[in-house]
């Protein structure tokens, strides 16, 4: 039970879901599991003092979405969508899912398909991982150009646009399970 009310973002973040209706029954049963962890409160998505709590990501698509973009994350060790820790200035969940867009890849120019999620998903972390044993992840989506300059921060190795059809070698255990969710989820798939 949580000692304090909730911030205005466990609040939106609560009834944005409450209101979701994911196409999929495993992500109704994941969205359910979220809810019961933001009735925590703030503690939620906080990373101290909790090893396990809620991330935000961003599902990145080329126009036709038939690319996404990918990093190769530094600590996992493997490709996957970009996406972080929501931060306390976050005014939601999804404007850290975007943030984290443009701190990982440099892409300023994204367009949000939807403000709602696309996908939820609690996965362990491997030994690369100090603090947190799991996250929650908050996974939403958006296109970008793919065009536009890439740039590759210090928390990967690489950025690069991957066609959705032919994921590189190494992606993060369940990526193109939960890639065929989203495009499901977005009615591309």
């Amino acid at each position: 039970m949580p000692t304090t009310s909730p911030s205005a973002l466990t609040t939106a973040f609560a009834e944005d879901l409450d209101a979701w209706r994911p196409v999929d029954a495993g992500q109704d049963d994941l969205r359910r599991r979220y809810l019961d962890l933001l009735a925590q409160g703030d503690e939620a998505w906080r990373r101290q003092p909790r090893p396990e709590h809620l991330t935000a990501s961003c599902f990145v698509f080329d126009a036709s979405f038939s690319h996404v973009l990918l990093c190769f994350h530094g600590k996992g060790r493997f490709w996957v969508q970009l996406g972080g820790h929501i931060e306390d200035d976050d005014a939601s969940v999804a404007d850290a899912a975007f943030r984290e867009v443009a701190e990982e890849s440099g892409l300023g120019a994204i367009t949000p398909v939807r403000r709602a999620p696309a996908d939820l998903n609690i996965h362990s972390l491997g030994s690369g991982f100090t603090r947190c044993t799991a996250h929650w992840d908050v996974g939403f989506a958006a296109v970008a150009s793919r065009d536009a300059e890439i740039l590759v921060s210090e928390e990967s190795d690489d950025v690069a646009w991957w066609p959705v059809d032919a994921l590189p070698d190494g992606i993060a255990d369940q990526f193109d399970q939960r890639l065929a969710t989203v495009l499901a989820e977005l009615g591309r798939g």
